[in-house]
């Protein structure tokens, strides 16, 4: 596979970090992280930016090394992360696109590019969370509609979205993974409430949701009734995939922050905490060049990111908690302070090896799937 960049695309990277420079002073200052209103707020204003600039559409209307440098580039310069539409734009939209008739990629995509939509993921239930396929929210047939009934729990961002990309069950009687259907849910709708959950660091990006008899049109099916299953697979290929690729240059440059802050502190002269450093660093070197190697091997094939992204998903999960745990030693009895820098990143790292799919989940997909291994009895 070839890693490196063509002339064509270093000119993007041009283009793109000289917009950048001028963009980001004109940003507002940036809200509250817990104050999930206003920043939706700010999330969004900073999509209609890049839409109005043109590099809005480069989450699935781009050359994968396009998406790459837009995520290397944008989080190197300190740019806002998608935030509270990261489903909308990572996981729904690539989604419509690569799924969605005609009519609904002109009805939904636009939005989210614009910033004008927000959606969330409705897929983990209380009794089926790493096991997916054992979903029970159910949505029957009635007309030109399907009534649903049943909860989610888990929802990113609930309580500020417009739609949910939701998981429900149409054939209770078919083989588990193939009763199941991939609908955009109005969060509006009569019969939807939401509850947020507070986490560990006492944030509520997360919600649980309850769907009593909600009507949802049948033209908000993605894909075919019961072929759920195979849809949700596209979702989750992206979002296994390049979605936490800015998230590992975010990696790299805390780890060299870190250094810094040690060397100042007086801790660098641990040896221990430099040889943990600097096998970070390679770690990290090494995520950064499976990225390239899974976008190139899209390019080739043209299709969505392969199962290579459930071995870098792992990885990835593992190496960011030792990450902040490596911060922790750096800071010393400053690591329980929640208003010292890295603390609450080591608190939300915990969840990693369990969001988009368990440490385990990803064990299996590597197994079955790359290695060709046989399922376990």
């Amino acid at each position: 596979m070839e890693l490196t960049y063509t002339r064509e695309e270093e000119h993007y990277r041009a283009r793109l970090r000289e917009w950048l420079a001028h963009a980001l002073p004109r940003l507002p200052a940036e809200p509250s992280p817990g104050d999930w209103p206003a920043r939706r707020a700010y999330d969004t204003a900073w999509q209609r930016m890049l839409y109005d600039a043109g590099y809005a559409q480069v989450h699935w209307d781009a050359t994968p090394t396009q998406r790459l440098i837009f995520l290397e580039e944008t989080e190197t310069a300190g740019a806002p992360y998608v935030g509270a539409n990261f489903v909308g734009l990572l996981h729904a939209g690539p989604t419509i696109a690569a799924e969605g008739t005609a009519a609904q990629r002109e009805r939904w995509l636009r939005p989210i590019l614009r910033g004008d939509e927000i959606w969330c993921q409705g897929f983990s239930e209380p009794e089926a969370g790493s096991d997916l396929a054992s979903l029970r929210t159910r949505a029957v047939r009635d007309g030109d509609s399907y009534i649903v009934t049943g909860a989610k729990v888990w929802t990113s961002h609930a309580e500020v979205a417009d739609w949910c990309e939701l998981l429900v069950r149409t054939d209770p009687d078919a083989p588990r993974h193939r009763g199941i259907t991939w609908l955009a849910l109005p969060m509006d709708a009569p019969g939807v409430t939401v509850r947020p959950l507070r986490t560990l660091a006492g944030s509520a990006e997360f919600a649980e949701v309850f769907l009593d008899g909600v009507r949802v049109p049948a033209d908000h099916r993605i894909g075919d009734e019961n072929d759920g299953w195979r849809v949700t697979m596209v979702t989750l290929s992206y979002e296994r995939g390049t979605a936490f690729a800015g998230e590992v240059v975010a990696c790299r440059r805390t780890l060299r922050e870190l250094a810094a802050a040690a060397r100042e502190n007086g801790r660098w002269t641990d040896s221990v905490l430099r040889r943990r450093l600097g096998r970070l660093h390679a770690e990290f070197t090494a995520l950064w060049r499976l990225i390239q190697w899974n976008v190139s091997e899209a390019r080739v094939t043209g299709g969505a990111p392969g199962p290579g992204g459930s071995v870098f998903k792992l990885r990835y999960s593992h190496a960011r908690q030792e990450l902040f745990d490596a911060a922790a030693e750096v800071l010393g009895t400053g690591a329980l302070d929640l208003d010292r820098p890295w603390t609450l990143d080591r608190l939300s790292s915990l969840s990693y090896t369990i969001a988009a799919g368990t440490s385990q989940i990803q064990r299996n997909i590597i197994a079955e799937r790359i290695l060709g291994l046989p399922k376990g009895g």
